[in-house]
């Protein structure tokens, strides 16, 4: 028997015919995760077929099963194979995907020091020697986070060759196993164990083990020897003489890492929700996604185009239900950390005990143990972000992208690939419904639905007929020629203070962060930049290490706020602009009684930090929320009643065909956060643009108006989703060398596309990114543009270039 792999090495492409060992022939499946040899190595693998033939002679063994089940489903293979097609990722890259961090490993290379060796060493050999005496043999990716973005490899060559240091290649074990717990059971029956009880020690140690013993006794079940102790006052010893007394066992239990575990409780001593009265447009919705549920009918896509607070929530849980009760299980996406709070406990509350959480924030453990528990069915309902989609349910029936207009759907680092056409893809290969969810979705989305492609179902009202809140538009050129030099306008002052007043909730949302935009030289304009991205640097007077900083929002990069101008030697060092912290000092200057809390990157880096926040002002322990776009995104809060947007064209000027749907879409989606009870609501845009069209359209909640304006703006350019797009971007320390081998792949590029390859397709570029420089690399990228581009690049070398299908910005 043969085994076809795809190995973990995201740069090799293709697949490997291996020998099945005859030990391991009945144990071995597809999906299954094994150990390879590769070259001189030994790499992990994922089995994508099991054949009688081998395409070549003498294929190498497989050499060991890493884990007893398939690690992916029939499914998960052919959406593997799916997006390395459609996305020109590797398929190594994509598999890698779909395992749970720590679970998937990578071969590396073990350096160990031979001989130390400091005279006329240079700085990187100094490092190198220094870091292996104090920390012992180190793998390459070990030293790599000690180095940076440091070449140190061409210099350990170097050492090896001069028997300094030696190495050999590794494959590191997994970083996540299952956890154990010693536990204790009763051993013998309870009229036994407590005919023992005067016989269990001396006088000082007989009352513990009393204790113990007639806790366990009241226990049906094995239980965790913490609890044990806490109960009685024993110790160990104690229970280790009971069970040579025969009275007890003790041994060990393997229990889930559950990060629900917390909540879940909680939400178990709340009332759970009245069930609600659908309205007839939910009622409609439902209806026809579950004519499709039930199989009646092959199904396409289902946009679910409801306005904010239209109900959209109640249909996902509905429809949720009754996949279940069809003994299937649901994924629900969301796009933000940030929104799974609200909607787990919505979940939790429908279906106890048989959700489960998926996103980067949760330790190795917890992720491996959710994994492990949907892989073998104990879990309904996964809830997470984008990775939540490549869970290993076995029987999937139905998934939900909640909020699928938003970019955060889009993996901007490679492997790059789109969660929404993931999961539009993944339903058809699993049988299941596939429900899209929005307020704005995106132009293409819903050119896709107009067209018949997909079917659209609307929601246009909001439930319990509350209407959309009024949007007022404050020009912020008159506020200025009227004198008024703060941050807010006087319609955004005096609702703040009615609000207040009234006890009643406020949003002001900033598309930004920090304390200041930028950080400059009064004397001579220079602009404090980040040395490694070539962008300004943001001031933050708290929430980083040091009590004021400047910060790179791009690579994170830091530094104390200069004392003198690097350029011309002032001290006239000024800050300019606005962020959330100068949003939220302003407003407790003006209101020094009101309870301010700030949701932001800076704010929410703990674990559980938008729990806690979204927790506390939900439950009315603070008055206004300041915060950045995740305020945006499908928070249902009923006491808010003011939404204020204190710069509303951020983001209109940039040189990117998608910038005013961005826009559009934020704005319109903060803006519905008001108004979602009998209480009302009201919105205020504060702009120096008041008459561009994304604005004009998202202040009067048109949807349909702003489509038509787009789709006729993208049909004239040339743009989505009239044609398609192909975004290759060359990165590397040298600026020189970024743009030579930019004009070269044009070059080559062009001379394939006059040989007729692909008439139709349009080659833009080269030209530096928009943002040229990022985490110390010069960025050069090419576009093109066209009905198929992909094809142009098939057959192409292109290792080093990062290949995006489809990309949500030009930036």
């Amino acid at each position: 028997m043969f085994a076809r792999l795809a190995v973990n090495l995201p740069a090799v492409n293709g697949v490997f015919d291996y020998s099945i060992p005859d030990e391991l022939g009945n144990r071995i499946q597809v999906g299954s995760l094994v150990s390879a040899p590769f070259g001189s190595k030994v790499v992990q693998g994922v089995i994508l077929e099991i054949t009688d033939t081998s395409t070549i002679h003498d294929p190498k063994r497989i050499l060991d099963l890493l884990d007893p089940s398939p690690v992916l489903t029939q499914p998960l293979l052919g959406l593997a194979i799916q997006l390395s097609e459609t996305t020109l990722n590797p398929l190594a890259a994509v598999v890698g995907l779909m395992l749970p961090a720590g679970l998937s490993q990578q071969a590396d290379v073990l350096y160990r020091l031979e001989r130390p060796d400091l005279e006329s060493a240079g700085l990187i050999q100094k490092r190198i020697v220094e870091l292996l005496l104090k920390r012992g043999p180190l793998r390459g990716r070990q030293i790599d986070s000690h180095f940076g973005r440091v070449e140190w490899r061409r210099t350990a060559s170097t050492m090896i060759r001069k028997g300094i240091l030696s190495c050999k290649n590794v494959l590191p074990a997994p970083r996540v196993r299952p956890k154990h717990i010693r536990v204790a059971q009763l051993a013998v029956p309870p009229i036994e164990a407590h005919a023992a009880m005067e016989s269990l020690g001396t006088r000082q140690t007989i009352l513990r083990r009393q204790k113990a013993l007639q806790f366990l006794m009241s226990q049906p079940l094995a239980i965790n020897l913490s609890w044990v102790y806490a109960e009685s006052g024993s110790n160990l010893a104690d229970l280790q003489e009971l069970e040579e007394r025969g009275l007890i066992r003790l041994f060990e239990n393997e229990i889930f890492r559950d990060p629900l575990e917390t909540l879940e409780k909680s939400t178990r001593m709340e009332l759970p929700p009245s069930e609600m009265e659908l309205t007839q447009e939910q009622t409609n919705a439902l209806g026809e996604i579950l004519k499709f549920i039930s199989g009646i009918g092959d199904s396409p896509p289902i946009l679910l185009h409801g306005v904010t607070g239209s109900g959209k929530t109640e249909v996902y849980l509905r429809a949720t239900e009754q996949a279940i009760k069809n003994h299937k299980e649901a994924i629900i996406l969301v796009p933000e950390i940030s929104l799974t709070p609200q909607m787990v406990r919505r979940f939790l509350h429908r279906f106890p005990g048989q959700v489960g959480l998926v996103h980067s924030r949760l330790s190795d453990g917890e992720r491996y143990d959710t994994w492990r528990r949907a892989r073998i069915g104990n879990l309904k309902v996964i809830i997470g972000a984008r990775s939540a989609l490549f869970t290993p349910l076995p029987h999937p029936g139905l998934i939900v992208i909640d909020e699928c207009h938003d970019p955060s759907y889009h993996q901007s680092e490679p492997p790059f690939y789109d969660a929404v056409d993931s999961a539009i893809a993944y339903s058809r290969l699993c049988g299941a419904v596939c429900v899209l969810g929005s307020a704005t979705p995106t132009i293409e989305q819903r050119y896709m639905a107009e067209r018949g492609a997909w079917t659209r179902i609307e929601l246009p009202r909001r439930i319990k007929s509350k209407g959309l809140p009024a949007v007022e538009v404050v020009d912020m050129r008159q506020e200025f020629l009227t004198g008024n030099r703060g941050i807010f306008s006087r319609s955004l002052v005096e609702s703040l203070a009615e609000t207040i007043e009234r006890k009643e909730q406020a949003i002001l949302f900033l598309n930004r962060r920090g304390t200041a935009t930028y950080v400059f030289c009064r004397e001579c304009g220079a602009v404090v930049k980040c040395p490694n991205c070539d962008v300004p640097l943001t001031l933050h007077v708290e929430g980083t290490n040091r009590p004021e900083s400047l910060t790179c929002h791009r690579c994170g990069y830091e530094r104390q706020t200069p004392k003198k101008c690097s350029a011309c030697g002032s001290p006239q060092i000024r800050a300019y602009g606005m962020g959330s912290e100068k949003v939220e000092a302003e407003v407790k200057a003006l209101f020094p009684t009101a309870r301010t809390l700030r949701w932001d990157w800076e704010t929410t880096r703990q674990k559980n930090a938008h729990e806690i926040i979204l927790t506390h002002f939900s439950n009315h322990q603070a008055d206004v929320l300041i915060g950045t776009q995740m305020l945006a995104k499908g928070l249902d809060l009923p006491l808010v009643t003011l939404v204020g947007v204190v710069l509303a064209e951020v983001g209109l000027n940039f040189p990117d065909p998608f910038a005013s749907e961005r826009v559009f879409q934020l704005l319109t989606q903060v803006a519905g956060r008001a108004g979602r009870s009998d209480l009302g609501g009201k919105v205020i845009f504060q702009t120096f643009v008041p008459d561009h069209y994304a604005l004009q359209f998202a202040a009067k909640h048109d949807v349909d108006g702003f489509y038509g304006r787009e789709l006729g703006n993208r049909r004239q350019l040339g743009y989505p989703p009239f044609t398609k797009l192909v975004r290759l971007e060359f990165r590397h320390l040298d600026a020189a060398k970024v743009k030579k081998e930019a004009n070269a792949l044009a070059d080559r590029l062009k001379v394939k596309l006059e040989a007729g390859c692909q008439r139709s397709t349009e080659l833009i570029g080269p030209v530096p990114c928009y943002f040229e420089k990022e985490g110390g690399e010069y960025r050069w990228q090419i576009i093109l543009r066209g009905s198929n581009p992909q094809e142009v690049l098939r057959d192409l070398n292109l290792k080093d270039w990062r290949i995006e299908t489809d990309p949500v910005n030009l930036l």
